[in-house]
């Protein structure tokens, strides 16, 4: 039947499947990095103008903290959509994860920079602060990620030891999460949400068949 998914293609029907995946195909990786600029431009100008709120400065590290989880999100998000309905974002997903740095580079700038400012200080928070140790874990685990995703790196290191650095994505996201939830006063809902929408995108990730095959050989 026409516009009925197979099997092999998900859930999404064919046509759309096809529709998306040219359209998707058209789209350069250097698109990503030029949008990729507007959000942060946007939130500046509204700090700027004090469309912020009374504290701009604490508003544009959530808003650039926050933004940097979802498109966090979404990198992680990218296989499983790929193997549920058959969209295939994989060729964009290393920009998304350029992205990603990009953002959590601003939201540590704007702390360091507009917020703490004093070098003396912001040992002491990092030192002192849960949160903040968390967060900064998450930022040193993105370094290596952010330098290698290059087709250089991938070459150099090889197609294996490439993908085996690139786990470390999977801490980085956990990390990202419980510094939101950690940061978060008093009990919200929002932070929760991410944490459990990441902790069931990790979930994907498991081979489910091979952890129960190697329980049942255990137990034998």
């Amino acid at each position: 039947m026409p516009g009925r998914p197979s099997p092999d293609q998900g859930l999404a029907p064919v046509s759309v499947v096809k529709r998306a995946n040219r359209a998707i195909g058209l789209v350069p990786p250097l698109a990503i990095y030029v949008l990729a600029v507007l959000p942060p431009v946007w939130f500046l100008w509204q700090a700027q103008t004090g469309r912020l709120g009374v504290e701009p400065i604490k508003a544009l590290e959530h808003e650039l903290g926050e933004l940097a989880l979802q498109v966090l999100i979404a990198t992680l998000a990218v296989r499983p959509v790929n193997k549920w309905t058959g969209i295939n974002f994989l060729k964009l997903r290393r920009a998304f994860g350029v992205v990603t740095f990009f953002y959590v580079l601003l939201h540590l700038l704007v702390w360091l920079v507009l917020d703490v400012q004093f070098l003396d200080q912001i040992w002491a928070d990092i030192v002192k602060r849960p949160y903040i140790t968390v967060g900064m874990g998450a930022f040193a685990l993105m370094i290596p990620l952010a330098l290698t995703s290059n087709n250089l790196s991938l070459r150099k290191l090889g197609p294996i030891r490439w993908r085996r650095l690139h786990r470390l994505m999977y801490p980085v996201v956990l990390l990202g999460a419980i510094h939101f939830v950690m940061l978060s006063k008093g009990f919200q809902l929002e932070p929760y949400v991410y944490l459990g929408v990441i902790i069931a995108l990790l979930a994907t990730r498991i081979r489910w068949g091979e952890w129960r095959a190697a329980l049942a050989g255990s137990a034998s």
